[in-house]
């Protein structure tokens, strides 16, 4: 029976075919992979979040996040369950162990929402169950501005930009609009006409949701012919909402605009986003899961190509954010060291053979394994990214190593046996097959293991492995078919040397191989042999020993010197600067504090632009609703290769410019590369527990005390202590009892007048769109603790009874969050590493003061 390399030296095109097919496969494929900054790892992390409008930070942890948590603590392989609570908002982490597929652990918490939702108080929103998906995260912002109101930017954007590309952009998953002044038909109130009128804000309500709706009455049967018959009772325009009944008492019919006014205007505004001074209107795109970041990216910018072409001359618009400009940069940046890793193999490899027939063989199993990998990424679901991509970087150097040890046994035969090169490269890829065979395998076995990988790291590296073992296998198949054909019909006959001494020995002392530059390199190269190997009784070639030996053990020190760390800082050219403002900033407070800070950051060495949003932007949010005292600045740099001064510099300068400002807890942070709610963008990360509150937080003080003063730390902070003024309605549960007042009574009333609610919807005719109608009390009616007791709060037993008769209302500071770890209230200490830290080198140190 033939072996496969003597029927490749007789069928060359049949050999031609065979190497083809991999390389036809492997460009196919490449064209198919998704581009990404790191592999689509699957983090069996699912986030749970839920809204209750209007209560407190205390009620949502005991009515909603305690009831979620002891619901999903049945699921099996939680690893970790962390929750956050704040007013009205409650998320919680649930963290699983690596074993457990994160789609299955997503569908089991989704079927325990299910179940829970029977226990949740009134007026809660359905859980949002998210799974961290690191695949599906947002990939750019644009920034819609321009010299028209907000409101009216606000339509532009939501309907020339938002619903143009969800829908036209093939890969993208969803468009967040943050910062903009969606229009609401508001209906306000005054309590004390309505006291007057002998009404209660819930008879408005009734009215509104009552005498402001379109109902299906089925279908008029005519015989041959049928008509649908349809009860439209929407009001068609806003002016109309005067006319609304809210009640008949004595007789006497009132109208809404006896007891109140409308107006078509605004939701209240919980977000802000600002562009360079500039008050604007945010789209933050995200992608679908599995798609390919550079290709959405692109194809977002042609559509914005398209969109900008029907817009006004006045509108601005501007990708602000687009993390595939550092995704292609990188990428870019690997694929030039491939091809010059693939370049320099081949000049050394000429260096040394001193042919160029025997090079260009050998070379040629670089492309041919490489590209060939390609299609094994594309079958098991790899995209091109920093890993896989520096596994081919490496493969480089050792695919071609098949290839020239079978190569090397051809001219051998050739140059000691006289052999024609047909016979020489059968017999000597006969002969040295089983060694090619069993080097090839001891390469695969070093790197098999690190493609079965497990933990946090193995995900990561596991594709890693992959490549750099099919490749090395896929050169070993170009070894044994490729390189013997082209030995057989590429290379010229040598006479054969029929000396004793082997024919390199007799190579390295012929004329032809010592002059000239190949001369000296052979010179060079034989001296330092000769030194090696020579010396009284041999002590050279011990020293040579020796210096191996202090090579290999030095090695753990000098790891122990280096440091560890799981994903190293890179120059992105861009950083963020998060702040929290001082507990019961209202939007407006907060806006104004943040413009004298942007002013300053946008002086920062190297910054061109400056991106703010004020409040939550992650859209999960009720309406009305988000906390915003959350600041995130988004600071744009010229681009690295046009400075001279590293990004790590600028930051610092950012955090100058901070310290001016004590009472905003201000943190300078890199851009996550992992955007997701279910982590923080902090390096450190601290959780204490224990029964005791006030003890806890004296522990987190004196840990953050500590951490400040090792300057390997920075923007250390805690969430202890974090208190938000409030006003607090105690019930005087005998009066209210005498009277027919319940508690929850006063709860819907104050809830609907003080914070307002959405009761209806109108829709303008002609129009797609379906806007939503608030209720709520006037502004001097809801502006103070006097302004809340004189409100009115209906009775069982007849007349509505002021709130100052059945309760008092009474100043107070509740916590702003509340955080929670494994069901046992935590406090949280973070912080940042400075620049030279390493995260490694810390961790010990942090170990041993928590345990102190």
């Amino acid at each position: 029976m033939n072996a496969i390399w003597d029927i490749c030296i007789r069928r060359p095109v049949f050999t031609a075919m065979l190497v083809l097919a991999p390389i036809v496969l492997g460009i196919a494929s490449y064209t198919r992979l998704g581009v990404e900054l790191f592999p689509n790892v699957d983090v069996p992390v699912v986030a749970i979040t839920t809204t209750l409008r209007g209560a407190s930070v205390d009620e949502t942890e005991a009515s909603v996040t305690k009831p979620i948590e002891e619901a999903v603590n049945t699921v099996s392989g939680i690893d970790e369950m962390r929750s956050t609570t704040k007013e009205g908002f409650s998320q919680i982490v649930v963290g699983f162990k690596l074993e457990k597929n994160g789609d299955v652990a997503a569908q089991e918490i989704r079927d325990k929402m299910g179940l829970v939702l029977s226990q949740l108080p009134p007026g809660t929103d359905p859980p949002k169950v998210e799974k961290f998906n690191l695949d599906a995260a947002p990939i750019m912002t644009i920034v819609v501005s321009g010299k028209r109101s907000l409101r009216e930017m606000t339509e532009i954007a939501k309907k020339q930009f938002k619903e143009d590309i969800e829908g036209n952009v093939y890969g993208v998953g969803a468009v967040v609009l943050v910062g903009g002044q969606q229009r609401a038909v508001n209906v306000t109130v005054d309590p004390t006409k309505l006291e007057g009128s002998n009404l209660t804000v819930f008879d408005v309500k009734k009215a509104l949701a009552e005498q402001n709706q379109e109902q299906p009455g089925g279908r008029v049967d005519q015989g041959d012919r049928e008509q649908t018959l349809r009860t439209d009772a929407r009001l068609k325009a806003v002016a109309d909402f005067c006319d609304v009944i809210v009640g008949v008492r004595n007789g006497h019919a009132t109208r809404l605009s006896e007891v109140g006014r409308v107006e078509d205007g605004i939701e209240e505004p919980r977000t802000l986003s600002r562009l360079d001074g500039d008050t604007a209107v945010a789209l933050i795109v995200q992608k679908q899961s599995g798609g390919n970041t550079v290709k959405v990216a692109e194809a977002v910018k042609e559509r914005l190509k398209v969109i900008r072409a029907n817009l006004p001359p006045d509108v601005r618009v501007e990708t602000i954010r687009d993390q595939s400009v550092f995704i292609k940069g990188s990428i870019d940046e690997v694929k030039f060291h491939l091809l010059l890793a693939a370049g320099l193999v081949s000049a050394v490899l000429l260096l040394f053979i001193r042919n160029w027939r025997t090079t260009v063989i050998a070379a040629l199993a670089v492309p041919t394994s490489i590209i060939g990998t390609f299609a094994l990424m594309d079958l098991m679901g790899f995209s091109l990214n920093n890993m896989t991509l520096l596994g081919l970087i490496l493969a480089v150097g050792i695919v071609i190593d098949d290839a020239v040890v079978v190569l090397e046994n051809v001219v051998r035969h050739m140059e000691q046996y006289g052999s024609t090169p047909w016979e020489a490269a059968s017999k000597a890829t006969k002969e040295i097959s089983l060694a090619v065979v069993a080097t090839t395998l001891s390469l695969v076995v070093v790197f098999a293991p690190i493609a079965f990988m497990t933990g946090q790291v193995g995900r990561f590296f596991n594709s890693f492995g992959f490549v750099v073992g099919f490749s090395i296998l896929l050169s070993m198949v170009i070894s044994f078919t490729l390189t013997p054909m082209l030995c057989a019909r590429f290379l010229k006959p040598i006479r054969a040397n029929t000396q004793q001494q082997p024919s390199h020995a007799d190579a390295l002392h012929d004329e032809e191989h010592t002059r000239g530059f190949w001369g000296f390199i052979t010179r060079l190269y034989v001296g330092l042999l000769g030194w090696c190997l020579g010396g009284w009784a041999g002590w050279r070639r011990w020293l040579v020993i020796l210096a191996a030996a202090v090579c290999f053990f030095s090695t753990p020190v000098l790891v122990q010197m280096v440091g560890t760390d799981f994903v190293p800082k890179d120059d992105q050219s861009e950083f963020e600067v998060a702040m929290s403002l001082p507990a019961g900033y209202s939007l407006a407070e907060a806006d104004a504090a943040c413009q004298e800070v942007e002013a300053r950051l946008a002086k920062v060495k190297g910054v061109t632009n400056v991106f703010t949003t004020i409040g939550e932007t992650n859209g999960r949010q009720a309406k009305g609703q988000g906390d915003v005292t959350k600041v995130l600045i988004y600071c744009r740099m010229v681009d690295l290769h046009h400075r001279d001064f590293p990004q790590k510099d600028a930051m610092a300068d950012a955090r100058v410019v901070l310290a001016d400002y004590p009472d905003f807890r201000a943190t300078v942070q890199e851009v996550k590369l992992f955007s997701s709610s279910a982590f923080k963008n902090v390096q450190v990360e601290l959780a204490l527990m224990g029964p005791d509150g006030d003890k806890l937080d004296e522990y987190a003080a004196a840990m953050v005390a500590k951490m400040r003063a090792k300057p390997e730390f920075t923007d250390v902070d805690t969430n202890a202590a974090a208190r938000s003024p409030e006003l607090q309605v105690r019930m005087l549960r005998q009066r209210a009892a005498d009277v027919g007042v319940s508690p929850q009574a006063v709860s819907a009333t104050l809830g609907i007048l003080i914070g307002g609610e959405p009761v209806s919807k109108w829709k303008e005719p002609g129009m797609p769109d379906l806007y939503d109608v608030w209720l709520r009390a006037n502004l001097p009616n809801r502006d103070s603790r006097e302004a809340v007791e004189r409100l009115s709060v209906p009775s069982s037993k007849g007349d509505p009874v002021r709130l100052s008769s059945v309760a008092t209302v009474e100043y107070a500071r509740g916590p702003a969050a509340i955080e929670r770890y494994n069901r046992q209230r935590t406090v949280s200490v973070t912080a940042n590493l400075a620049p030279g830290a390493v995260l490694g080198k810390e961790l010990p140190w942090i170990a041993d003061e928590v345990k102190g």
